[in-house]
């Protein structure tokens, strides 16, 4: 490996790292008001939404449509997820019905 590729893939990981770690260390010194941090607890919340509604609809250039199969799998993700509140079981669930959503879809 050339010294200029070394450098290229340490600059990308310099560039990469740098904004995800650089806001932990200057707010861990500082204390935020109340009102930042209650708005700063929904911003999770709105990115996965913004994930998974992206990924669940489609513009196929006239009209936005679902995608059923991944429709299907959302299902019971989110079922499971309101029922136990937890991350991990939700995950298991949502790997488990898109398996079997793509078994089945491939299968007939």
């Amino acid at each position: 490996m050339s010294a200029t590729m070394f450098l290229l893939i340490v600059a990308c990981a310099l560039v990469t790292w740098l904004p995800r770690i650089l806001p932990f260390v200057f707010v861990r010194s500082i204390t935020l008001p109340t009102v930042v941090m209650r708005w700063l607890s929904y911003i999770p919340i709105c990115i996965l939404s913004a994930l998974v509604l992206s990924n669940l609809f489609h513009n196929n250039g006239r009209f936005v449509t679902l995608h059923w199969d991944l429709f299907f799998a959302f299902i019971p993700t989110v079922i499971v997820a309101l029922w136990t509140k937890s991350l991990s079981i939700t995950v298991m669930v949502g790997i488990i019905a898109m398996a079997c959503v793509r078994y089945f879809a491939t299968a007939f």
